[in-house]
């Protein structure tokens, strides 16, 4: 998870110093918004708010729930 995110971000990095924004922009669109969706699941389906546990809550925040 993080290493496909990670490399989606270097790849970015990449097209931006090319100076190709519309690569870029898809690159970034396709690798974030799924991570966005799964954090999202994460937090409603396993109801980690409910439980009062903020640490939790920060870490989905941090796009960091399925390591928790």
């Amino acid at each position: 998870f993080l290493s496909e995110t990670l490399a989606a971000l270097c790849l970015s990095a990449g097209y931006r110093a090319a100076g190709d924004r519309m690569w870029q922009t898809l690159t970034l669109f396709f690798a974030l918004m799924p991570c966005a969706l799964v954090q999202l699941s994460l937090v409603f389906i396993h109801r980690d708010v409910s439980r009062d546990r903020p640490l939790v809550l920060l870490l989905h925040l941090l796009q960091l729930g399925p390591l928790v």
